[in-house]
């Protein structure tokens, strides 16, 4: 018999570098997608609904998934939205510009936490808005101060359409938002008018849960729109995620043209996925990510604490991601060259923030690789550090 030939054209997004170790890329590790679980799911979602699967969906999503997430939703964050403030989508950037779509008009302000998921940006960037960071200090985006500036960006005769942040295990930080921001958030956002966007991606990804309490669940309706995703919980390529709002938001985006011409976003998967949490296979599919990713967290601080000392971090209690602080202002970006030549990657930090600063951080994504290959590249990496000169620099002052 003769063997396949290997597809002449690309299937994935990324491909490794033969010999590099990539601590860019936030992708789940291989081992952490449930390919025969799904398989079964996808099966039994054909079974149970036979052609139904396979035919335009509900606009919103099939009714089975969103009962099933508002009910997770309860269970991993206390409260649950109404059925009909759910939105199914193709994902948390479909949502970000499904939101962004309804929200923005070409010229507004949108306000980002800074730093902030870099990609984000370009979604939003995509509306002809100007993008403008909002306050922030080390534990986050500062409420009084963004009240202070939407007023004076108010006065200018600016309209601000939004606040877009990622409070929970943010990307690229990994940090939390205090509670009391988050409530005093939530109270600028009703007050001003100003709606905050919520990505809540990386909920499902607490070590160890719970997470804190998103700012949707103390929320009125119509002060905050929460994204989420199954990329992270689950998998990317089902190319799944969901959005929480008032009402009438959800009846604008299942309004627009292109929803009403094609139905429910990626209908087949959505229902296996709702067979796949039936089951039961998404519970335990959950936690065994989670003792998984932790223990991957684990291994990189470990690493970097002994190989890098010098670098300053905050140990994440969920997500994807380390954020280091070099000592010195551009270390994160003069870096990168020396490490790639030694056979390793990373985003600089410069990429998470809207304008020229973060040259001194370093992003590093601990779910792609194993344990050991984390140590081998943070291992490269402190290499690195020694060939570019870092280490024999006098160390400036803070600031």
């Amino acid at each position: 018999m003769t063997a396949p030939r290997p597809p002449a054209l690309p299937i994935v997004q990324f491909r490794s570098r033969a010999g590099s170790v990539d601590l860019g890329w936030g992708h789940p590790h291989p081992a952490a997608l449930p390919v025969d679980a799904w398989a079964e799911a996808t099966r039994s979602a054909l079974r149970r609904y036979g052609a139904a699967a396979l035919t335009y969906g509900h606009s919103a999503g099939p009714g089975p998934l969103i009962e099933w997430l508002c009910e997770r939703l309860a269970e991993v964050d206390s409260v649950a939205p109404e059925p009909e403030q759910v939105f199914v989508t193709a994902g948390a950037s479909h949502a970000l510009d499904l939101v962004a779509s309804v929200l923005c008009r070409p010229g507004d302000v949108v306000l980002v936490d800074s730093p902030t998921y870099h990609l984000a940006l370009r979604v939003v960037a995509d509306h002809r808005v100007d993008i403008v960071p909002a306050p922030a200090d080390e534990e986050g985006i500062d409420p009084a101060a963004t009240a202070d500036l939407i007023r004076a960006l108010t006065r200018q005769g600016r309209r601000v359409a939004m606040i877009y942040l990622v409070p929970t295990f943010n990307n690229p930080t990994g940090r939390c938002l205090p509670a009391e921001r988050r409530t005093a958030l939530v109270a600028v956002a009703a007050r001003t008018g100003v709606p905050v966007v919520e990505d809540d991606t990386y909920r499902e990804l607490a070590y160890p849960p719970p997470a804190p309490a998103s700012l949707f669940s103390g929320a009125e309706p119509g002060t905050v729109v929460r994204i989420g995703s199954f990329a992270k919980s689950v998998a990317p390529g089902l190319r799944l995620g969901w959005l929480t709002g008032a009402a009438s938001l959800v009846a604008a985006v299942t309004a627009r043209g292109y929803v009403d011409s094609g139905g429910g976003v990626n209908h087949a998967s959505a229902l296996a996925l709702a067979e796949f949490a039936a089951s039961g296979a998404y519970r335990r599919h959950v936690a065994a990510i989670r003792i998984r990713y932790r223990r991957h967290r684990d291994a990189l601080v470990a690493a970097v604490r002994a190989e890098l000392p010098q670098a300053e971090f905050t140990v994440p209690g969920g997500g994807w991601f380390l954020w280091l602080r070099l000592p010195h202002p551009h270390g994160g970006t003069e870096l990168l060259p020396y490490a790639e030549a030694a056979g390793v990657s990373y985003l600089p930090g410069r990429q998470f923030f809207v304008t020229d600063t973060g040259h001194r951080h370093l992003r590093l994504s601990y779910s792609m690789c194993d344990p050991e290959t984390l140590a081998e590249g943070v291992r490269r990496l402190a290499v690195a550090y020694r060939e570019a000169g870092l280490s024999s620099r006098p160390t400036p002052l803070p600031g």
